[in-house]
């Protein structure tokens, strides 16, 4: 068994992940991980795959045949022992160039994003603007957590962030 990580692209519509999951299954793959999203008209995933080595190029064009998808995948190795995370979440006011400064704090601390997912949305009462985050680091211990929330919290007066 070899183990893809792939990445779809195609306009979205109804059927798509049922679609794609036959296609997976039917060449013998295993669905191991994944994300996906609807933004903007368009789907996009990520997916880990576990597929037969004889399988895996009949595989690729049963997808390829989806109509308007576009598919990029990489051979990966076996996953690592599996790791603690701590969860975060983070609102404040939407403004561009927020997420790299999210992620330089994040950095410059030393402290790798295991996960990030982002979203724009409106305020229910105001209507402002408001970037949320969540994302996923390894296991901080008090130090280095205290370290991170207040390099965050020095992005702005409208940060809020709360451990989940």
């Amino acid at each position: 068994m070899l183990r893809y990580l792939v990445t779809l692209q195609v306009a979205d519509k109804s059927g798509l992940v049922e679609q794609i999951a036959h296609v997976i299954s039917r060449h013998g793959g295993n669905w191991l991980d994944s994300e996906l999203r609807h933004i903007d008209g368009l789907f996009a995933a990520i997916l880990l795959l576990e597929v037969p080595a004889a399988n895996w190029e009949t595989l690729l064009e049963n997808l390829e045949c989806i109509e308007g998808l576009t598919l990029t995948y990489a051979k990966t190795t076996k996953a690592i022992a599996p790791q603690t995370y701590q969860n975060y979440s983070l609102v404040a006011y939407d403004r561009p160039g927020l997420v790299h400064q999210i992620s330089n704090k994040i950095s410059d601390l030393g402290i790798n994003i295991e996960r990030l997912s982002t979203s724009y949305e409106s305020a229910s009462h105001t209507g402002v603007a408001l970037f949320r985050a969540t994302f996923s680091l390894n296991q901080l211990d008090d130090a280095a957590q205290q370290q991170l929330t207040q390099a965050l919290y020095e992005l702005g007066d409208d940060v809020v962030l709360d451990i989940i």
